[in-house]
């Protein structure tokens, strides 16, 4: 299993790629086989200062610009993107253990993302109010906030970074993106790809560091008037505890604990194959993840046999290009793999049946961190697989009775993302879509686009990740009075 070496990437800060002011390098580990296959620059508290101020000078160019003029730059980093998307891709591949095929899904969201949101500035039209008196006219006029700061997760690289790019340059902020220590490479290829480009300066910046220094120290700041995140609920806690030096605005998409509830006379064959997705691909590090699969116990042992039967024919493996047939990757880290141990463990100890997996592939690289998809029944609610997020390829499964029944254990959990429900009955449909507390509640498919928002309620987050509804977080209004 032979892994690339990207070399040395550096800080791009101020419209330039420099070293850390410290000096310090930090290895990008690949999942795959426990290999260095990069070298970043780990940026310090001078780096995070030196961003804020560049981001300060930028903002206060592009904002200044008018959207043809942005969209032309978005554009032109649109077809640069493009240009690397095999390196870009490749990067993916190494850095988080995601597949060659997979990795597209990150390209496709930062290419749309600077196609999109143009447009959808665009699109946005004055709110005209009425006065009631006749003695004045009244308009809203949207205006950019100011510097945003971008905390990524480490499980969609450059999906989560098209995510807040678009949104951010069409409304006119500039932008300063901490991605994950776990996977900074292809961030930073796109700082390469600014640099090459000469996109202006200060607008984007990209750095890496300790969260105690470097996102301590941005999240402190006066600085940004905006920050935004993919993460977990915890790490949102944390930065908006730290955000309280100024009044800022918040745009969190943080933990989900997605219930998956099949129905008796749903079809079938359907919800097998997207439960088998929804649980492996990206090796089930996906904050949407059917995280408790609920089946309609007339079904249950129909849909475990076919589960199992399915989940045992993924493919697992090192998934680049010239390995297409690879499903499943590793997981990121040693420390993310013992955490599903001990979620197996704990859903055995307290009744679960381990159906399939559990167990670390001997054929693979003893240094990755490899797991087999795993399987396990007869889920209860005392068990940390339904109380915890599990991001990781770990599927459980429960029975249930009742349409009551399903409810209250959709419902039972702190988080409000994601959530999907199979069956053909309407007024059921219209019952939980009422009744499900979930930012996003998906009936006998799956479907996910820039154009559709995407955000939690409950501890799962504040506002939305792409649609019109991101630039929200970009946007300031104003209230225009005029006498007559």
């Amino acid at each position: 299993m032979n892994t690339q070496n990207f070399g040395y990437k550096k800080l791009y800060i101020g419209g330039k790629l420099i070293d850390s002011a410290n000096g310090k390098k930090a290895d990008v580990i690949c999942p795959a086989t426990g290999e260095v296959i990069a070298q970043v620059a780990e940026a310090g508290k001078a780096d995070a200062e030196k961003a804020l101020e560049a981001a300060e000078k930028g903002f206060k160019y592009w904002s200044k610009l008018s959207l043809a003029e942005r969209t032309e730059w978005m554009t032109k980093l649109r077809t640069a993107v493009l240009e690397k998307e095999h390196e870009l891709r490749t990067a993916m591949v190494h850095e988080m253990g995601k597949n060659y095929e997979g990795a597209y899904e990150d390209i496709e969201a930062v290419i749309n993302a600077l196609e999109w949101y143009p447009s959808a500035m665009k699109n946005l039209r004055e709110e005209q109010i009425p006065d009631y008196e006749n003695t004045h006219t009244h308009k809203m006029i949207s205006k950019p906030a100011g510097v945003a700061v971008a905390y990524l997760a480490w499980n969609f690289p450059l999906l989560n970074v098209g995510f807040k790019l678009g949104p951010a340059l069409a409304a006119g902020c500039s932008l300063i993106i901490k991605p994950s220590a776990l996977s900074p490479l292809s961030t930073y290829i796109i700082g390469e790809i600014l640099n090459d480009i000469n996109f202006p300066a200060g607008v984007v910046n990209i750095l890496s560091g300790p969260s105690s220094t470097v996102a301590h120290t941005l999240t402190t700041s006066k600085i940004p008037a905006v920050l935004t995140m993919i993460g977990s609920t915890a790490t949102g806690q944390r930065v908006i505890a730290d955000s309280t030096t100024s009044i800022k605005k918040l745009g969190m998409e943080l933990g989900g604990n997605a219930p998956f509830i099949i129905f008796e006379d749903a079809d079938f064959d359907k919800a097998l194959e997207l439960a088998v997705v929804l649980n492996f691909w990206n090796s089930g590090q996906i904050c949407v993840a059917a995280n408790r699969v609920m089946v309609h116990k007339n079904i249950y042992d129909k849909f475990i046999k076919a589960f199992v039967k399915r989940t045992s024919e993924l493919k697992l493996g090192f998934g680049i290009k010239e390995n297409p047939d690879v499903f499943m990757g590793p997981v990121v880290s040693r420390k993310d793999r013992d955490r599903m141990f001990d979620l197996i463990e704990d859903a055995v100890s307290k009744g679960g049946t381990l159906e399939y997996g559990g167990k670390i592939p001997s054929h693979l690289p003893e240094k990755g961190n490899w797991m087999e998809p795993t399987v396990v029944s007869g889920v209860t609610k005392e068990m940390k697989l339904f109380t915890q997020e599990t991001f990781g390829p770990v599927a459980g499964i429960m029975s249930f009775d009742t349409d009551d029944e399903a409810l209250e254990l959709a419902n039972d959990t702190e988080y409000g993302l994601a959530s999907y429900i199979f069956t053909n009955n309407h007024k059921r449909i219209e019952r939980f879509t009422e009744e499900l507390e979930f930012g996003e509640i998906q009936i006998n498919g799956v479907k996910y686009a820039i154009y559709l928002p995407h955000g939690g309620i409950k501890n799962s987050g504040i506002g939305h990740d792409c649609s019109h509804l991101a630039l929200d977080d970009y946007l300031v209004k104003k209230r225009v009075s005029t006498a007559l």
